[in-house]
């Protein structure tokens, strides 16, 4: 006999799980006590806010493919975490969350801090359960463990009863699951190659996950032979080596005029695992809806994601794996005009890295140009939301072995709490976080995890006083009426000793190469704070050009 606490860890285990986030609660007191008994299993990484808990979780289930897991208590907690959850989904990641719930005798009276996780959760996540029956556990977290990483993965709630994990039975645990990956047929393969070949202007899309190294190499290498070049999805950056010959950029926010372009030039898209975003389509203007004036072959683990918002002239549920290995099969005739169009967009890709100075104390662009000499190839690099975000997105090249954890939601806070689920699991990793003056003191606090944990990440603060993606807007349509977006901030570098970590103010650019290489030295993290002149509002504007391009209107 067990009780449904010790049960549900058993599962857990079984199914692999290793490593899990959260706060603690009284509702789930029966669980921690079975985490007591598999410590030397099980790590639980307690976190300082529910919601810092639940972009941890989002950030382990993006970078190792297994569910991240979040532990919460009821009402508060799970609310707190709820934006965690919001992440997962959009970022298509495999997430698995806890909420201790009300005794099973109290359901439906509104109890204290009772929620109808149903109706909270259930448009943000792939399926919600409120188990009721302890014998029951080994089924439903089977199936949750199935549903969150099957299809599109994504996120699955699961209610936990307090009465329930106290409840005594004697069922044996789940035994592990196994994930299928569609594949594609013969015929299916004959008419994609058909279509490639009539093409003189394709382009790859890829993104989404699932993707493994045999299907990532078997993309690139069909691509080399080809001519075909591939762009990423947006925050997708990270699945294709951005310095291989046929990567040609990302489509994603603040999308470059040369990709736009590129996407409307084209005369084929083949669209790989990717969900058709607004940042990846810039808001829904690219491409004609529902058909686009380029042929589209489009390829996704998931049938819901197929004719979503474009009907595809071929449709295909596939993995991305099962259908990069068949696509390497084909052979396309040569065609000069795609093998120009190919290099031409590696080589506008190329050329997109250069720009003006940056009015600011510390010129951004010298500080990606050091981070690019100096940093590992297999660095993580982490980020939140905000203008910030577009310096490792649009300015670093990732190697096939650097991984990019950034939220498609554009969830601020995400980036401490990423940084050190990545820390977690690779602790003798380089793992980088860019954060905002503003985006940095969404999840600060999570320092305290790190400290505690003994986690070590390297966190660059970019302080321009504001928050610069709404200041951006707000110049943009109402200039010089600045209202609601200037920041008064903290001595971040006395914050960050307080919290046990090496703490520095980089005030020049021609400081930042030595700062660094004491970040890097440190044996207890860091945090540097860089000061940005908010002048320099985005890495191709400033507010001045923003103010006389509203002028012209």
């Amino acid at each position: 006999m067990r009780d449904g606490g010790s049960l549900l860890m058993e599962c857990l285990i079984t199914l692999g799980a290793k490593v899990g986030f959260g706060v603690p609660g009284e509702s789930y007191l029966a669980v921690l006590n079975a985490m007591f008994d598999h410590q030397d299993e099980f790590r639980f990484i307690m976190a300082r806010q529910e919601g810092g808990a639940a972009y941890m979780a989002e950030a382990w289930g993006k970078l190792t493919g297994e569910p991240g897991l979040c532990f919460v208590t009821r009402g508060p907690g799970a609310t707190n975490a709820s934006i965690g959850v919001h992440t997962a989904m959009q970022n298509s990641t495999p997430m698995l969350l806890f909420v201790g719930q009300v005794g099973g005798d109290m359901i439906g009276r509104e109890a204290f801090q009772e929620i109808d996780y149903t109706a909270y959760f259930g448009s943000i996540a792939k399926w919600v359960v409120e188990i009721d029956d302890a014998a029951r556990i080994p089924e439903f977290i089977s199936r949750a463990w199935a549903t969150a990483l099957s299809g599109r993965p994504g996120p699955v709630i699961v209610s936990l009863p307090e009465t329930l994990l106290t409840q005594k039975v004697a069922t044996a645990p789940c035994k592990p699951v196994r994930i299928p990956e569609p594949g594609i047929s013969m015929p299916q393969l004959d008419s994609v190659e058909a279509m490639l070949n009539e093409a003189d202007k394709p382009v790859i899309m890829v993104g989404g996950s699932r993707w493994n190294d045999d299907g990532v190499e078997a993309l690139c290498k069909f691509s080399a032979i080809n001519n075909l070049p591939i762009i990423a999805a947006h925050r997708f950056h990270d699945i294709i080596d951005n310095h291989h010959d046929c990567y040609a950029g990302d489509a994603s926010v603040g999308m470059h005029s040369y990709m736009k372009s590129m996407l409307r030039e084209a005369d084929l898209i083949l669209a790989i695992n990717i969900r058709f975003g607004e940042m990846t389509t810039d808001a829904y203007q690219l491409f004609d809806s529902p058909n686009m004036k380029a042929k589209l072959i489009h390829s996704h683990v998931s049938d819901g994601e197929l004719g979503k918002i474009y009907a595809a002239d071929i449709p295909l549920h596939a993995g991305p794996n099962c259908f990069a290995e068949a696509l390497s099969t084909c052979t396309l005739v040569a065609n000069s005009k795609r093998q120009k169009w190919c290099h031409t967009a590696r080589k506008t890709y190329l050329s997109s890295f250069k720009i003006d100075p940056q009015d600011s104390p510390v010129d951004m662009r010298v500080v990606m140009a050091v981070l690019d000499d100096v940093l590992p190839d297999d660095v993580i690099v982490t980020h939140g939301a905000g203008n910030f975000a577009l310096w490792p997105n649009r300015f670093m090249k990732f190697g096939h072995k650097a991984r990019l954890l950034g939220p498609q939601s554009g969830a601020m806070g995400a980036g401490v709490p990423a940084a050190i689920a990545a820390k977690v699991k690779y602790p003798d990793r380089t793992v980088l976080c860019f954060a905002g003056d503003g985006d940095f003191q969404m999840n600060g606090n999570e320092l305290g995890t790190a400290m505690q944990e003994n986690i070590q990440p390297i966190i660059l603060i970019l302080n321009n006083g504001s928050y610069g993606t709404i200041r951006m807007h707000q110049e943009r349509t109402y200039p010089n009426r600045v209202s609601g977006t200037d920041l008064v901030n903290p001595d971040f570098v006395t914050l960050a000793s307080a919290y046990g970590f090496y703490g520095e103010r980089v005030a020049s650019t021609q400081a930042f190469r030595a700062a660094f290489d004491r970040a890097l030295a440190s044996p207890t993290g860091a945090v540097l704070e860089l000061m940005i002149g908010t002048e320099a509002i985005s890495p191709r504007a400033t507010i001045s050009s923003l103010r006389d391009h509203s002028k012209t209107q």
